[in-house]
């Protein structure tokens, strides 16, 4: 199944939600996006970095990175005003 993923991403979106369908409340199964934010949302409860975290998304802003983890408005603009780099060099 791992391989599929590679050469028919449509094909494991499908598998992915057909396979989660029975644990969804709604019974729709979840996206492979949404199992990506939520993986990202459970690094961020564990006490990942926010540097950790981003390396690990490919986001290219925090505060995008920040929305989708579901940090909270405080903790992600907290985490935005101590490692965004434009942050850093406007600040200079």
């Amino acid at each position: 199944m791992f391989g599929e993923y590679y050469e028919n991403p449509p094909r494991a979106e499908h598998l992915f939600k057909t396979a989660s369908a029975e644990l969804d409340p709604h019974s729709d199964g979840w996206t492979l996006h949404q199992l990506r934010h939520s993986a990202l949302t459970h690094l961020a409860a564990a006490g990942r970095t926010a540097p950790e975290l981003q390396a690990k998304s490919r986001h290219q802003h925090l505060a995008s990175l920040g929305r989708h983890v579901r940090l909270g408005e405080e903790t992600s603009a907290r985490i935005t005003a101590e490692h965004d780099p434009a942050a850093r060099r406007r600040s200079r």
